[in-house]
């Protein structure tokens, strides 16, 4: 039986290739993995075969939106266009500190459609089906990180 990768952990949980904590480097280890997936679908992809095509998810929570370096990858995500990029946030308004009221403040929504992202939501995190539904969405966005 396999657990849930916490951070930063090795082949915990089939399929997720990194873990980190809430510093930002996930959102930041996803942009290099949605980049590397579009110049490797770029090299070698023909147009009957699409050898490299997939899609990059990452989890993301109040902790690591406050930090820096999300900003700066999230950015670059956009100006990229790396549209196989979705990140699924959870605003439970918490970080390994505690609350993050008063000092976390960011309209996250807000921010991310300013870089040039497909912003999906709110939804209910809790609701399977809406997830799914939110993650076909974003899977159907051609231009766009969601």
């Amino acid at each position: 039986v396999h657990g849930t990768a916490g951070h930063p952990e090795v082949d915990v949980t089939p399929g997720v290739e990194t873990t980190t904590g809430p510093l930002g480097q996930g959102i930041t280890n996803a942009v290099g993995f949605a980049l590397a997936e579009k110049l490797l679908a770029a090299e070698f992809n023909r147009k009957d075969l699409a050898i490299v095509d997939h899609h990059t998810y990452a989890f993301l929570g109040d902790g690591c939106m406050m930090e820096g370096i999300s900003h700066e990858a999230c950015a670059l995500a956009g100006a990229w266009h790396l549209n196989k990029l979705i990140a699924l946030y959870d605003d439970n308004g918490i970080s390994i500190d505690g609350q993050v009221k008063p000092w976390f403040i960011d309209n996250t929504e807000e921010r991310f459609k300013g870089y040039g992202w497909n912003v999906v939501g709110p939804i209910d995190g809790n609701d399977a089906k809406e997830v799914a539904k939110a993650i076909a969405k974003a899977k159907k966005e051609a231009t766009k990180p969601t």
